[in-house]
């Protein structure tokens, strides 16, 4: 069963748009969405939540259309974003009697349970917490009303690298029993690689590719070779830099010659998106 099926989303800004963005999520998977500043990621998740109707298109969250039964719908999803920045003066104690009476399945006991893992003091006032208890307080209350898709923006922003890690092993533990499924955008490429099933990557508006994270690292090589050498692959290359032992650049798998003498590694998530957004630079 599919838990997300994003179906050709377009929407049109000034300066911006989607263009016929796919991909689906399987329940009981992770999927990481990355891209640049600026790619739409954030666009997407707010069309993926009704937040923004699309142009066109259509969302399908356990195979029904977000836009026809959200009430229903969001009763199963957890969203938690990098920040807060609504009642800041609040204790949080006094935002969770609030926005746990939205839930019908919220529990206590879950609540408390990642307070204390996160260690966190719900009599704090939101604005007496640092950007990574921010967003620690946001995935508690994201995890706490039996929640079957949990849909994050940049979750671990500001969490230092031992925050960061306990909380890629409770998304770990949370999708161990197939039931829960997790979509997160971020910047930290190295947490997806620790942890993601699936990589969709947006550049543009426009999805790049999205596939089993294994597959989609194989399906580029990073090339390093001699300024001769450039010359046999410069028309094939994504993008490429220059420097003093001769080049670096990324080429799709399918187009790299394996029987050249040119040294070839699978990159790295980092490494692909940096040499697409060198592509842009490029050919501005």
């Amino acid at each position: 069963m599919l838990a997300l099926d994003v179906r050709h989303l377009n929407k049109s800004y000034q300066n911006f748009g989607l263009e016929n963005v796919s991909f689906q999520l399987e329940k009981g998977y992770i999927m990481g969405f990355i891209g640049a500043n600026g790619a739409g990621k954030t666009t997407t998740i707010k069309s993926i939540l009704n937040m923004i109707r699309p142009d066109s298109g259509e969302v399908h969250i356990f195979g029904k259309n977000i836009a026809e039964h959200e009430i229903e719908l969001k009763q199963d999803i957890g969203y938690a974003f990098g920040d807060i920045d609504f009642y800041t003066r609040s204790k949080m104690k006094t935002l969770t009697d609030v926005i746990k009476k939205f839930y019908t399945h919220w529990d206590d006991e879950t609540y408390y349970n990642y307070l204390r893992r996160f260690k966190l003091d719900e009599n704090k006032k939101i604005i007496d917490l640092s950007t990574g208890m921010r967003v620690k307080y946001n995935l508690a209350l994201a995890l706490s009303h039996g929640a079957k898709l949990l849909i994050l923006d940049e979750p671990t922003s500001g969490l230092d690298p031992v925050a960061r890690d306990d909380l890629l092993d409770i998304f770990q533990e949370l999708v161990m029993d197939g039931e829960i499924s997790i979509f997160f955008s971020t910047h930290i490429t190295s947490d997806l690689e620790k942890c993601a099933d699936f990589i969709t990557f947006i550049e543009n508006g426009k999805i790049i590719q999205s596939a089993e994270k294994e597959e989609f690292m194989e399906s580029y090589r990073l090339l390093n070779g001699s300024e001769t050498q450039l010359s046999q692959v410069r028309e094939k290359l994504i993008a490429y830099k220059v420097n003093s032992f001769g080049f670096t650049g990324l080429i799709h798998a399918r187009d790299f010659d394996s029987s050249s003498d040119i040294k070839a590694t699978t990159p790295s998530l980092e490494e692909i998106m940096i040499y697409f957004a060198k592509r842009e630079d490029m050919y501005v």
